[in-house]
């Protein structure tokens, strides 16, 4: 049944939706470990091998019960520009402060904040790209999003070259995307990062940079022979001048997903104008959380975390690449970051070839994956385009291994059935 008002639109069901709605229909519980959740888009948040313990309470102070202050408490901002600062900028003479940064309830709220701040723009983006994008570019009127690349075509990645034409041929005012790329693993790093923010800075663009993944790192960093973190914020020269925003939190880096903490850290001018729209977006973070945060971002206990996450994530990568390897639906291109394998179904069997269809076949081994159709942004948003990758999907190797590894085999048999 549905109300007589035709005031509200109706609702846009993204792929992830559908295919937990598809799962809950077939019984599937958060809990319930008979099933093997590999589409899920959070990190195991157990105890993981060297790294802290995890938070087991949070008190409640008498003034946490007050609103706290909209751009987020200023302790911690100031811990968020020096955990910027000690990892990317040590070197630099331009530092961030605490009126660099903004805190907000998590990654989708901080996103909000930002597209809500902007003036009339056109807003590029890539595809495929992290879901939520296509709502909320589509969402404001002030905001014309255009595609400028859709990156299967060129493996997944686009030069600087190729984001300057971009910016010239659109006239953009900036561009947003996710780096590593949620669902691709495709990682900007070193010089490509480099000259990302060179284009941006030379063609006063701004980079709205999704870093949640930003840990997660595969390929070798610098010195950092391990990997990771990665972020933009090292190829900034002056921060408070250089159109760069970059959008972070505990949720992905620091395995705290239901904390619902998020920031962005940029010019202060676009700061405060974060501010402003947050007012009215929603009015800022739960304080005790913020507190919570602080703990975290304390130096020596975020490198430990940082360092055990990229040890055990390494090892669930190198299994999923090798049991997808066997097989037939390897990654075109493996994730130099994130915790997804985006995985090609070319080589499979009809109807299996399908990302719908093989996300639906899954479903009733009791294993969730999610169709690459789902993150083409570009059908998503304009729909005289055809989806560009309905022959892929998104395994997650987010969850604890002994749930990777039965969801690996259940997906082998049912390919293995499929083939006889």
């Amino acid at each position: 049944m549905t109300t007589k008002s035709a005031m509200f639109r109706p609702p846009v069901l993204g792929g992830v939706i559908r295919v937990m709605m598809e799962a809950a229909r077939r019984g599937f519980q958060p809990t319930d470990e008979t099933w093997a959740n590999l589409g899920q888009g959070q990190p195991e948040i157990g105890e993981l091998p060297g790294a802290p313990p995890r938070p087991a309470n949070i008190p409640i102070a008498p003034g946490d019960f007050a609103y706290g202050p909209v751009a987020g408490l200023s302790e911690l901002r100031t811990a968020v520009a020096a955990h910027y600062n000690r990892l990317f900028r040590a070197d630099r003479p331009s530092q961030y402060t605490a009126d660099n940064v903004i805190i907000s309830a998590g990654g989708r709220s901080v996103l909000t904040r930002a597209i809500a701040a902007l003036q009339q723009t056109r807003l590029g983006f890539l595809s495929p790209d992290y879901i939520a994008f296509g709502d909320l570019t589509s969402a404001f009127r002030d905001v014309s999003p255009m595609l400028i690349g859709r990156t299967r075509s060129t493996n997944f990645s686009l030069t600087a070259d190729g984001l300057g034409d971009a910016v010239r041929r659109h006239a953009l005012g900036g561009v947003i995307f996710s780096n590593p790329c949620n669902p691709t693993g495709r990682c900007l790093i070193g010089d490509e990062l480099a000259a990302w923010c060179e284009t941006a800075r030379s063609l006063g663009c701004t980079l709205l940079v999704d870093e949640f993944y930003s840990h997660y790192i595969w390929r070798p960093v610098g010195s950092r022979g391990d990997g990771g973190p990665v972020s933009a914020a090292e190829f900034v020269d002056d921060v408070d001048r250089d159109p760069v925003l970059i959008v972070d939190g505990i949720t992905k880096n620091f395995r705290c997903p239901g904390l619902r903490l998020g920031w962005a850290i940029g010019p202060t001018d676009v700061i405060r104008a974060m501010t402003a729209s947050g007012n009215y977006t929603d009015g800022g973070a739960p304080v005790v959380i913020q507190r919570a945060a602080l703990e975290m971002l304390a130096p020596e206990r975020a490198d430990r975390e940082s360092a055990a996450i990229r040890r055990m994530f390494r090892e669930k990568r190198a299994l999923v690449l090798d049991r997808l390897h066997d097989m037939g639906i390897a990654p075109v291109r493996e994730p130099e970051g994130a915790f997804y394998a985006f995985a090609s179904l070319a080589a499979l069997p009809p109807p299996l070839n399908d990302g719908w269809e093989f996300a639906r076949q899954a479903l009733d081994a009791r294993v969730i994956v999610v169709p690459g159709e789902s993150f083409d942004l570009a059908s998503s948003i304009d729909s005289r385009l055809q989806p560009d990758l309905n022959d892929f999907v998104r395994i997650s190797f987010g969850p604890p291994v002994g749930i990777v590894r039965a969801g690996l085999d259940r997906l082998a048999a049912l390919i293995g059935d499929h083939r006889r």
